[in-house]
């Protein structure tokens, strides 16, 4: 992807340790393997890859003279972050994203403020709880600047983090939607006023190609609905084995696939079957695909998952009650993606007559009606089924189109 990156010996003997090597065992994309066969790359690479394009970015901000507020202690602590940030994710993607658990970024942060990240990251030269501030921003910054900026800085509309991860899911599915020309990028990046980054006028093509990157990578690899169906299955198991207490929250932090598949598969009870089918290669076949319309109550009330659960009883029983094949709850799945935001928020230095603009009121086609609408065409109600039937179909067209 990068070529060769550069470990210092504190940061090679921090990516060896035990949580962080773990990551090469959890796939960054979970199921989407099943649609794009290259699609095995790890988040231990992605991570060596954000730490990489966080040093790239920082040293291009340097060279225009825009860190001069910054210590050496602050730098390491976000590189420390910008390595670590995906510590506490959990395996197959983001199907566990919704459920009553930890965030990731809050378990990432526990990591490096126990042994042995606590003093792996502070013989890297970092303050751990400034790395720590840094990747979750439910902890405290003390109102310092440095925490402020640097958590804008990995986290924002040009970040290491979209710059790696949509090269690297592009590059390993073999699709072309996410590539950037992340070198001119990072020379076009500005410090903009309230130490907010910005871009070069000559740089706002970058930005529109990471909005348009990101809009086809969800429609074409993120939210493929071969891609979806596992996603919901696995939701759906984990979801009620929390709900009937076969799983504890605790049980789910710090696993790899491999672990969390084990972890499933050992416990007797039947809705666990829906991660076995997945584990096998079996997803469940689409029923119904529509447009996701907030204005439809019936769609808004798919926000709560046991308002899923209960459609998808519903619809097991219907369908059931025509000619089709007898289902039950487990034979159906419903999934509505979580929100998803199009990051735009950063100014445009060379813009406007007192020197930048708002991304959204420079000389750009995306305006936010523009990004409004790439997010409602992205977001698709799906019903998923182990017996596709016509008596299922018609049945969730009548609930939900």
């Amino acid at each position: 992807m990068w070529g060769s990156i550069f470990l210092t010996p504190a940061l090679e003997r921090l990516a060896a340790s035990e949580p962080f090597a773990k990551l090469a065992g959890i796939k960054q994309l979970g199921p989407a393997h099943l649609v794009y066969p290259g699609a095995t790359h790890t988040r231990y690479a992605h991570s060596l890859g954000v730490l990489h394009t966080a040093r790239r970015l920082a040293a291009a901000l340097d060279a225009r003279g825009s860190l001069g507020f910054v210590s050496r202690g602050g730098l390491a602590s976000f590189l420390v972050a910008a390595l670590c940030h995906d510590l506490g994710h959990f395996p197959f993607a983001h199907s566990l994203k919704e459920l009553p658990l930890a965030g990731h970024e809050a378990l990432a942060a526990r990591l490096l403020l126990a042994e042995p990240l606590r003093s792996l990251a502070g013989a890297a030269g970092a303050d751990p709880e400034a790395a720590a501030a840094i990747v979750d921003d439910g902890l405290p910054d003390g109102g310092s600047r440095e925490i402020a900026f640097f958590r804008g800085l990995l986290s924002g509309v040009l970040d290491p983090d979209k710059l790696d991860y949509l090269n690297r899911d592009a590059y390993f599915c073999g699709v072309p939607y996410g590539l950037q020309d992340s070198d001119f990028a990072l020379q076009r990046i500005v410090l903009g006023p309230g130490d907010r980054v910005g871009v070069e006028a000559k740089g706002l093509m970058s930005v529109e190609g990471i909005l348009f990157a990101k809009y086809l990578m969800y429609r074409g690899v993120y939210w493929h609905r071969g891609v979806r169906a596992p996603t919901a299955m696995v939701k759906k198991a984990v979801l009620l084995g929390l709900r009937a207490g076969v799983l504890r929250p605790e049980e789910l932090y710090g696993l790899d696939d491999a672990g969390f598949f084990a972890l499933l598969l050992s416990r007797d009870f039947p809705p666990l079957a829906l991660a076995e089918e997945v584990a096998r290669g079996r997803p469940y076949s689409l029923a119904l695909d529509i447009a996701y319309d907030s204005g439809d109550p019936r769609h808004r009330d798919l926000l709560d998952l046991e308002a899923r659960l209960r459609l998808e009883e519903e619809l097991a029983r219907r369908a059931s009650a025509g000619a089709g094949p007898g289902l039950g709850p487990l034979d159906v799945v419903v999934d509505l993606p979580e929100p998803v935001s199009f990051e735009s928020d950063l100014p445009v230095v060379g813009e406007g007559p007192l020197g930048s603009l708002p991304f959204s009121e420079s000389s750009t086609v995306f305006s936010p009606a523009v990004v409004a609408g790439f997010v409602r065409a992205l977001r698709r109600v799906r019903v998923f089924t182990s017996r596709p039937s016509e008596a299922l179909a018609a049945a969730a067209r009548e609930a939900l189109a």
